[in-house]
């Protein structure tokens, strides 16, 4: 029996000569060549049972061979590589037709194993779709690492179906942004991008601002409201923060996924859901259900593809095509043109990034605008990222001494509470009394320090505003409101 004949196409030779040896050792034949002419002639003179082709050659892009091979031979496959390794590369290579797309450098047993998927696959005469608009105008997302290399494929791949999508990474990490590729160059993407954050809605109108209401519905319906899941009709409906989604919502969600179909508050006639989810949360989900606050078959319906953004602290190497990406931002924002030298780049990468990539668009966006020399140094940089001394709630001692360290005098206080009841009954809700020790003068302080805004607050203390407003209520904390 013949083995396969790998026909491989890219101008670099060391590539071509490790992919000989590696795909000769495997059992296959291969024949290279450097240009795109000679591959077409082989294609089209019915050669090679796989193509493995870079984008880049000086004759042709190899993208735009591919719509052309799949015409003349729809059950060739192409796999194909590129040192370009951008989100467009992938999301093109997919919609043009091409079973895979590696990045380079790329490993060699993993290109075998996709060498031996294409071979295997059954035959398909599909056409490609065609290609997203403004394909071209930007990109979306910035970062080679290969933490970002493994969701392009993924984002790629996804643009060629409807399934719901679960996205989770911590505040900061472009979870919005995934949603919008996942969009902008999926199928539904002539219809309507529609976002809405669940913890920023007050609990007892989620159902309204997603499903609409009638007039008269309530008191203050005075019109008919159209809901998020009609605004969206025909395009992609994005639930962020979707673990901050009170538990009455979760079952009227869940029921809308299951059925297809929703009634708007105070309607009758069912109306069809014709959305694609796409769902986002900085929360452990699998934790939420286990403490009984999410609903567990609501998690499988939305976790079909899950897709995890890695912080900015495990993709180092996206760091300085990231500022600087976001220093140009800036520049046609029209803020003054800055550069970065080497130390600037080695501070920003040395940075923990509690913030993600929001902190870091912050303070390129920031140092455009104050730091006076053009080229920002690694002075510049340790300056603003240079942690304040820490603060405590408590005003420092009278003596002028230094102040007692919070978790030092929170286990002094615990060790006297429980030596005064050394000898008797100590009460049964202890941990709850001590929570609130601590929560109490805390939501206090920071409710002060936004003169009683609670929406800053709950930013600030990394709670959502509904849970705020229940600790506030619970712990009896006095609130001046109407206050900016």
């Amino acid at each position: 029996m013949t083995p396969p004949t790998v026909l491989v196409a890219d101008d670099d030779r060391s590539i071509r000569t490790v992919l000989t040896q590696a795909l000769g050792r495997s059992g296959y034949q291969v024949r290279t060549t450097s240009n795109a002419a000679t591959l077409w002639r082989w294609v089209e003179e019915g050669e090679g049972d796989l193509v493995i082709t870079d984008v880049v050659m000086p004759d042709e892009n190899g993208l735009d061979l591919i719509p052309r091979i799949r015409r003349v031979r729809p059950d060739l496959r192409v796999v194909v590589m590129s040192a370009q390794s951008t989100l467009m590369t992938a999301v093109k290579a997919t919609q043009r037709g091409a079973f895979e797309y590696l990045p380079k450098p790329f490993d060699l047993q993993e290109l075998l194993a996709v060498v031996g998927r294409a071979l295997a696959a059954p035959s398909s005469a599909a056409a490609p779709e065609a290609a997203p608009r403004d394909a071209d105008e930007k990109l979306p997302l910035i970062g080679r690492s290969p933490a970002m290399q493994e969701i392009y494929r993924t984002i790629a791949r996804l643009t060629t179906t409807d399934l719901t999508v679960m996205i989770n990474g911590e505040s900061g990490t472009g979870k919005e942004l995934v949603a919008r590729a996942l969009h902008d160059y999926g199928r539904r993407r002539s219809g309507q991008f529609v976002a809405i954050n669940m913890a920023a809605i007050p609990r007892e109108l989620i159902e309204s601002e997603l499903f609409g209401h009638e007039r008269g519905a309530f008191t203050g319906a005075t019109n008919r409201n159209q809901g998020r899941f009609e605004q969206a009709n025909g395009g992609t409906l994005f639930l962020d923060e979707i673990g901050d989604m009170p538990p009455e919502a979760q079952t009227r969600l869940l029921r809308v996924l299951q059925e297809g179909e929703f009634t708007t508050v105070g309607g009758r006639q069912p109306i069809r859901a014709n959305v694609r989810i796409i769902a986002a949360t900085h929360r452990d989900l699998r934790q939420s259900i286990r403490q009984g606050l999410f609903r567990e078959d609501l998690f499988y319906r939305l976790n079909v593809v899950p897709i995890r953004l890695p912080p900015l602290r495990e993709r180092t190497e996206d760091i300085a095509d990231l500022a600087r990406h976001f220093l140009e931002r800036a520049r046609a924002d029209g803020l003054p043109a800055k550069t970065l030298d080497g130390g600037a780049v080695e501070a920003l990468r040395s940075h923990r990034w509690p913030g993600n990539v929001r902190e870091l668009e912050n303070l390129m966006r920031r140092l455009a605008a104050l730091c006076p020399d053009e080229v920002i140094g690694a002075g510049a940089i340790g300056a603003e990222l240079r942690e304040p001394e820490p603060a405590l709630l408590a005003e420092p001692p009278a003596g002028g001494g230094t102040a007692e360290p919070l978790a030092r005098a929170v286990e002094r206080h615990i060790r006297q509470f429980l030596a005064a009841h050394r000898d008797g009954i100590a009460p049964a809700d202890m941990y709850d009394q001590v929570l609130a020790e601590v929560e109490r003068p805390l939501i206090t302080m920071t409710l002060a320090a936004t003169r009683g805004n609670q929406i800053k607050a709950a930013a600030m203390l990394g709670l959502n505003r509904n849970t705020l407003r229940k600790k506030i209520r619970d712990l009896e904390i006095p609130v001046v409101r109407g206050i900016a």
